[in-house]
């Protein structure tokens, strides 16, 4: 029986194998062959480059805040679907995968339709108290969270349902606090659900574009990120920069995979 289902799982597996190849791996590989077709230069010209050293450091604020944001929700969040039972729970989890389904461009016309400052529902009244979203970097944020929020959350849910709340519930019972029992109980439990979810968050936060180009404005040298430098350089036939621009933004995320990868144990 073995002999005769070996071929067909070595089938499977060049199958599986070829076809991660063609989808990530051979991409990818003429990416960095291009970047690096001309040694070093292409790389360190596009490096000392001030658009795009500009447009970096925006991606990295940016990613910092939006990351940050959706570490704290996603946690509580988990932490509300998980430990409690409350009317609506099911629709609060349907709608968390949401930003899954639905286009970044259309979470991008939404956001500007909600909070443009000349006809949007709340854009008015913000702007009348000096708060201005739209084109500008609360909104690229935004975006960025939309899109970004059901990494931790779905990283960190079904780690809080397989260890279960007895521990907690023996902590609260010995006198400990609610904080107490999270940051000594729940979340050395938790950690690395929720550091791949923010590796995960942060990767994707890197790589957004469709959203953030539509609340931005996409400006130049003011609300322009890394991804929207690629699309400029490519549309200016710069491809060059455009294929090192791109190569700095999948070595960013591919080194924090490579971390997690070696630092996470077998299991969360």
């Amino acid at each position: 029986m073995v002999e005769s289902t070996t071929p067909v799982r070595w089938l499977l597996r060049l199958l599986a194998i070829g076809y991660v190849f063609m989808l990530v791996a051979w991409p990818v590989g003429l990416l960095v062959q291009h970047t690096f077709a001309d040694g070093l230069t292409t790389l360190t010209a596009t490096l000392t480059d001030p658009g795009v050293v500009g447009a970096l450091r925006l991606t990295a604020l940016v990613t910092f805040w939006a990351v940050l944001i959706n570490l704290v929700f996603g946690v509580t969040i988990s932490m509300l679907l998980v430990r409690y039972e409350f009317p609506g729970k099911r629709l609060l989890s349907a709608l968390i995968d949401v930003p899954l389904s639905v286009s970044p461009v259309v979470v991008g016309l939404a956001l500007l339709l909600a909070y443009n400052g000349r006809d949007g529902w709340f854009g008015p009244t913000l702007e009348a108290h000096g708060i201005r979203l739209v084109f500008d970097l609360p909104a690229m944020v935004m975006a960025t969270c939309f899109v970004a929020l059901p990494l931790v959350i779905r990283e960190v849910v079904p780690v809080l349902t397989e260890i279960g709340d007895d521990q907690e519930q023996a902590a609260r019972s010995l006198g400990a606090s609610a904080p107490q029992t999270f940051w000594r109980i729940t979340l050395p439990s938790i950690r690395w659900a929720v550091v791949y979810g923010v590796v995960l968050s942060l990767a994707r936060a890197v790589g957004e574009f469709g959203a953030v180009k539509i609340v931005s404005g996409n400006f130049t040298g003011r609300t322009q990120t890394a991804t929207l430098v690629v699309e400029q350089q490519y549309q200016n036939f710069q491809q060059d920069a455009a294929y090192a621009t791109s190569f700095l933004l999948i070595l960013v995320s591919v080194a924090c995979l490579v971390v997690v990868a070696l630092l996470r144990p077998g299991r969360h």
